[in-house]
């Protein structure tokens, strides 16, 4: 199992539509808008790295996704 963070910079007014498309990838586990550099942090849980690329480059098409950073769980 792979965790992740992404970050997600929206386009100016769009947090909201953001949150509820990012909400409909089957990966993601818990959506929330943020105060800061960022405006939506989505938390993503996937079978393997190869499952988190496909989730995180499925946020980053979204409409209203200006772009992303994603913060991959260190396995220690």
């Amino acid at each position: 199992m792979v965790s992740a963070c992404v970050l997600v910079r929206t386009s100016h007014g769009k947090f909201e539509e953001v949150v509820e498309r990012i909400r409909q990838v089957k990966a993601v586990k818990r959506v929330f808008p943020v105060l800061g550099r960022y405006d939506v942090v989505a938390d993503v849980e996937c079978a393997g790295i190869k499952d988190l690329g496909e989730a995180v480059l499925r946020i980053s098409r979204l409409a209203g996704v200006v772009f992303t950073e994603t913060l991959v769980e260190v396995q220690r």
